[in-house]
């Protein structure tokens, strides 16, 4: 593995004044998801003819920028995200970080950005936790969310590839995703608008796939559901994904079907775990195409018994209820189902350290 070779080195700025033991306490006590950050981050530059260099750990502070820097016209960015647990033995393990490295470099070569070496994407990683490794939250479902993240920033305004870039990793404590507090969430089906397109970039993490998500999540979360699930684009009637979910539909003669990766969506890390984890169950998981017209009658005549949405922020989630303009119908119980409850069980326990892991998954840092 990466880890075991010689690592990238990285300079280290100390905080001229970082967070108190208490104030740390107290996020970690209630953290939330995405609204507070450890006090670290680590950025490297690329300039063409240089590559990578200045790879650095240090206080975590505004970014400079040029008003012309090439992100904010040109949108080249691209992001991942991943989470640091602690484990019972006090050590902390990140879940198949390596898979995280090559798709943001899949998802940098979409956008005609450099790659960066697989071994210096998880040594800023382990960099960055070595400084903030004391912002990992205890108890159920809490954890440390890392996002690394690249941008072009050369101040250019013609319209190419940009020649200097940014790779900067930050880190968030993080309770769960879903605030409802309900058994499972709720869809609303979007009929004016699609996620991605046939030849977009639908397949990579880049931030313009989920600002045009916004507007039609704000639809659902106004209509009162959790969150939005969008049709293909061509003949609006094939299950895509999610905002920033897989999805998964469990039927009663031990079938899992879930949609195929075709370039228009995200190939989800915890998607292809949970593929194994199913198979290791002794269930059929199928990759193929599913209607929204199908779903609703599986739903109804009993043949679905569970739907479930998983990605790595909000892992694995019952969907109970899915409402469209000309539909409105509950899956299953329209709670937690057995298959569902049992896969989150094993993935967060592997996670965690505390169901053996015998995929080789977690690494320890």
């Amino acid at each position: 593995m990466a880890n075991n070779a010689a690592k990238p080195q990285f300079a280290h700025i100390p905080h001229p004044a970082p967070t108190s033991d208490a104030d740390r306490a107290a996020v970690l006590a209630n953290p939330g998801f995405g609204t507070q950050f450890t006090d670290h981050m680590v950025t490297v530059d690329w300039k063409e003819g240089e590559g990578w260099h200045n790879a650095t750990v240090g206080p975590r502070q505004p970014i400079p920028l040029d008003p012309a820097a090439s992100v904010l016209h040109y949108a080249q960015e691209i992001f991942e995200g991943l989470k640091a647990y602690r484990h019972p033995d006090g050590s902390t393990a990140l879940f198949r970080p390596e898979q995280n490295a090559q798709r943001f470099n899949r998802s940098a070569d979409r956008l005609a950005m450099p790659n960066i070496p697989e071994d210096m994407f998880l040594a800023a990683i382990d960099a960055l936790l070595e400084v903030d490794g004391n912002w990992i939250p205890d108890g159920a479902g809490a954890s440390l969310y890392l996002r690394p993240f690249m941008f072009a920033d050369e101040a250019f305004l013609g319209v190419r590839p940009a020649k200097s870039y940014k790779f900067i990793v930050i880190a968030s404590p993080a309770g769960n995703y879903f605030k409802s507090g309900a058994p499972a969430v709720s869809i609303w089906v979007s009929s004016d608008y699609t996620r991605a397109a046939p030849g977009g970039t639908g397949a990579a993490k880049c931030g313009g796939n989920y600002a045009a998500s916004l507007v039609p999540q704000a639809e659902a979360i106004e209509r009162g559901y959790d969150q939005v699930v969008f049709l293909d684009a061509v003949e609006r009637k094939w299950i895509e994904e999610l905002g920033g979910m897989n999805l998964f539909f469990v039927f009663d003669d031990g079938r899992v079907v879930t949609p195929p990766l075709s370039g228009t969506i995200l190939p989800g890390i915890t998607r292809d775990s949970l593929i194994d984890l199913l198979r290791e169950e002794g269930l059929n998981v199928v990759e193929e195409r599913y209607s929204i017209d199908q779903w609703q009658a599986d739903a109804e005549s009993g043949k679905l018994v569970e739907c479930f949405a998983c990605g790595t922020a909000a892992v694995v989630t019952p969907v109970g209820r899915v409402v469209g303009r000309d539909r409105d119908f509950t899956v299953g119980s329209g709670g937690p189902g057995q298959i569902t409850g049992k896969l989150k069980a094993k993935l967060t326990g592997i996670q965690r350290g505390e169901v053996e892991d015998t995929h080789d998954w977690v690494r320890r840092v």
